[in-house]
């Protein structure tokens, strides 16, 4: 890996063509990525390739004025001090603030690279091309704006905002509260049957602790098997498995927690105590997110969590 100031103006040149093609490409990407579900968007980044791809023309026009036709292949990851950065335009469907965040990065990292090099160029046209890219990509955020404004008027960024908005409830919420569901309530019978059968906290907890951890592995692999999300637009698999997963230990290890305190009395008014907010959590989220009447949510939820409660104290005191 070769030391950027250790680079001829040639092999500046040759880099500066490789990470504008980079670009160029990596924009392309975001635009196919992001057609389908945020169209205005996905102009926009076609503006930005076009950007990149007028940057390495001029770039490649003065090389071959200077150094000939053959062009060194230098790129990034052969030169120290450049960011690695995350395929994620290799993942559909495209996240909306994803992809702009970084985006943003590119463009800083894109105009530091210019300014060190016009600081390092000795030939004056080398130099002025270099300074004037630099410059360029100064106000890129300008002229990303002013693309975002011409492509993305008011009522085209309102819908792509409300589509971002379904993909974050189809590929997070809804994964995430169906285990958090699934933890909280589940797991009601086994910990609240081992408590009262044995009355003894720390065996409630052990219960506790197995049933939510064997329920959030269940549930993990449960929806990351379910789907490959290629027709559904329910994103990764093993990402919602993975959210699905956590959010079904912590919604059983929730009211396990309490039973880490010796006195089984306080343990029990407690765990009763954090049942009732998790119910509480889950009924706020349906609301919120799956647009569930309150009272409705309430009512299903409240209901489920009481039947599977009375069955584990049930069970328990038999």
């Amino acid at each position: 890996m070769r030391n950027f100031n250790s680079l001829s103006e040639r092999e500046i040149l040759a880099l500066a063509i490789s990470l504008e093609e980079e670009d160029e490409r990596v924009y392309a990407d975001y635009a196919e990525g992001l057609r389908e579900n945020f169209p205005g968007s996905a102009a926009v980044f076609d503006g930005m390739r076009s950007e990149e791809s007028s940057h390495r023309r001029r770039l490649i026009e003065l090389y071959k004025q200077k150094f000939g036709d053959h062009i060194p292949l230098i790129r990034r990851q052969d030169v120290k001090g450049f960011v690695s950065r995350r395929p994620v335009w290799l993942v559909r469907p495209l996240g909306l603030d994803t992809v702009r965040n970084q985006a943003s990065a590119m463009e800083v990292e894109s105009r530091r690279f210019y300014e060190k090099a016009a600081a390092r160029a000795q030939d004056p046209g080398v130099r002025q091309l270099l300074d004037d890219l630099a410059q360029e990509e100064r106000s890129h955020e300008d002229r990303a704006e002013k693309l975002e404004k011409d492509k993305l008027r008011p009522d085209v960024k309102r819908a792509e905002d409300e589509s971002n908005r379904r993909l974050f409830v189809l590929q997070i919420v809804q994964p995430g509260l169906a285990g958090l569901m699934d933890g909280s309530v589940s797991t009601l019978a086994p910990v609240f049957a081992a408590a009262f059968a044995t009355r003894s906290s720390w065996d409630a907890f052990v219960v506790g602790l197995a049933a939510s951890v064997g329920a959030g592995i269940s549930m993990g692999f449960a929806e990351a098997l379910s789907d490959d999300g290629s027709l559904t637009g329910r994103g990764h698999p093993w990402i919602r498995g993975l959210v699905c997963g956590l959010m079904t230990a912590l919604g059983g290890i929730g009211h396990t927690l309490p039973f880490l305190i010796k006195d089984f009395s306080v343990a029990m008014v407690a765990a009763v105590f954090v049942v009732l907010i998790e119910l509480g959590v889950i009924t706020w989220i349906r609301h919120r997110y799956m647009e569930t009447p309150v009272f409705s949510a309430a009512l299903q939820v409240g209901l489920g969590g009481v039947l599977v409660f009375a069955t584990g104290v049930l069970i328990g005191s038999s």
